[in-house]
């Protein structure tokens, strides 16, 4: 009988013959089923269950989601398990490609499509959690009585897409369950945790995609959940924008191309992108629009063939960061140094520097170029960048070496000059000294994948 009155109610609800006291976003959704999918919603037709060949089929191009999502699905099955839930990854047609769940209850769950293989378009099964969010692309919750079919009037399901570096739908994580007159409210919280899960997920797919960019986590303090994330190469030209950052700066795939500067929306001091360590920064940041102070958080790229080939080096790179903006405080981040030089005289020299990596610079010339004194000027450099300008300008030099190695196929004589040393031999002790292996062994490493070699040992070049 119930289940009779849950069709006649949808069917009531796509004719819009009588007021339903139903979501109007689940309405939508009965009518996309009944209109456009022509699903039956009194059909008594179990889910449908791909095999275990049709599995390996789908996985195989989402599995870079399988490698980054499978510890935040662990994560969300420790919090949802006591409630008898299961976690499903659904692909973006709705077909579960991972799962946790309790494997003593495998065939009761899978009597209801809750298990892994289980397809739940809304073509295929009408309104659920998980066809539902793919297509109105934001977290979606299905309780009950709120899916088309009536056979599934006893399962509540929060669902949540999952977007790509790229701003593109990629996948859905789903929280599912039987249920059997629980409280609705329960499974709002549940949604909202499937929705945090989720953003750590697309947190770690953005910063894999753009490891060999700087990331950018970024939030203004004591707002929740509303970080974005950028990439940004050596000379801060954003290349990397997630969703949100889309949305907030009014990002587009134009901007992206072209690498619309980060000046353009931040204020901000340039000698953080070049510092040689590969520690995270923390600094406090002025939007251009508004002259609010945002929180920041720097990551730096992978640079070494080693960090980029290790996989475990690279899931560690690519840990979320976003939930811990808010808790940056005053002492976290980094005061300004006083008496240094400005970030706009900064800039000016290091881009002079940089411009200019084949010649020979004194320092004279740079403390002109900033308009201070040699003796003053080395001290102020020191302060603001972190180490004397002769060290900064030999490992940029160095860090050229270094590309150039990588990158092209130069006789170490050319190289030698391209980047402001006498010849081959001046270039090669210095390179050695600051790297712990000579330019043939990186070049000659980096033509052989498969050579364990020591890796880069690069020192501080430190007084």
């Amino acid at each position: 009988m119930a289940r009779s009155r849950h069709a006649d109610l949808v069917e009531s609800a796509v004719t819009a013959e009588s007021p339903v006291p139903t979501d109007s976003e689940i309405v939508l959704s009965w009518r996309r089923c009944s209109g456009d999918h022509h699903v039956d919603p009194r059909s008594s037709a179990t889910p449908h269950i791909i095999t275990q060949t049709e599995l390996t089929l789908f996985k195989e191009p989402v599995s870079d989601v399988l490698l980054h999502a499978r510890e935040e699905i662990d994560r969300l099955y420790a919090i949802v398990r006591q409630e008898d839930y299961v976690v499903l990854l659904c692909n973006r047609e709705g077909v579960a490609i991972q799962h946790r769940g309790d494997e003593a209850k495998a065939e009761q769950f899978k009597h209801w499509g809750i298990w892994l293989g289980g397809v739940w378009s809304e073509q295929v099964e009408g309104t659920n959690g998980i066809g539902t969010a793919i297509v109105e692309q934001r977290p979606v919750l299905v309780h009950c009585g709120h899916h088309f079919r009536t056979r599934h009037a006893n399962l509540s399901c929060a669902g949540a897409p999952i977007f790509d570096a790229d701003n593109k739908l990629i996948a859905v994580l789903d929280v599912s369950r039987i249920d059997l007159g629980r409280s609705e409210r329960t499974h709002g919280l549940v949604l909202a945790a499937v929705t945090a899960s989720v953003r750590a997920i697309e947190e770690r797919l953005f910063r894999h995609s753009f490891r060999r960019a700087w990331t950018i986590a970024a939030a203004p303090p004591q707002t929740s959940g509303a970080g974005l994330l950028l990439a940004v190469d050596d000379d801060q030209r954003i290349v990397g924008a997630d969703r949100l950052a889309r949305e907030a700066l009014g990002l587009d795939e134009t901007d992206l191309l072209s690498g619309k500067s980060l000046s353009a929306f931040f204020h901000y001091d340039r000698s953080l992108f070049r510092r040689s360590n590969d520690q995270d920064s923390p600094a406090q940041w002025i939007r251009v629009d508004s002259e609010s102070a945002w929180n920041v958080l720097i990551t730096p790229p992978l640079r070494t063939s080693k960090e980029l080939r290790n996989s475990e080096y690279a899931v560690i790179h690519s840990r979320p960061r976003l939930s811990t903006l808010e808790n940056l405080s005053a002492e976290t981040i980094p005061t300004p140094s006083r008496g240094g030089l400005s970030p706009a005289v900064t800039r000016r020299v290091c881009d002079y520097i940089e411009g200019h990596l084949d010649e020979k610079m004194r320092l004279d010339g740079l403390a002109a170029l900033a308009g201070l004194s040699s003796d003053y000027f080395a001290r102020a450099f020191h302060q603001s960048v972190g180490v004397p300008p002769h060290t900064y300008l030999l490992r940029r030099r160095l860090e050229h070496v270094e590309h150039m190695l990588r990158e092209t196929h130069a006789p170490l004589s050319e190289i030698a000059l391209a980047t402001g040393f006498s010849d081959q031999s001046h270039l090669a002790r210095h390179f050695r000294r600051w790297a712990g292996v000579s330019p043939r062994q990186v070049r000659w490493s980096e033509g052989n994948p498969s050579v364990q070699g020591n890796p880069l040992r690069k020192s501080n070049l430190a007084e």
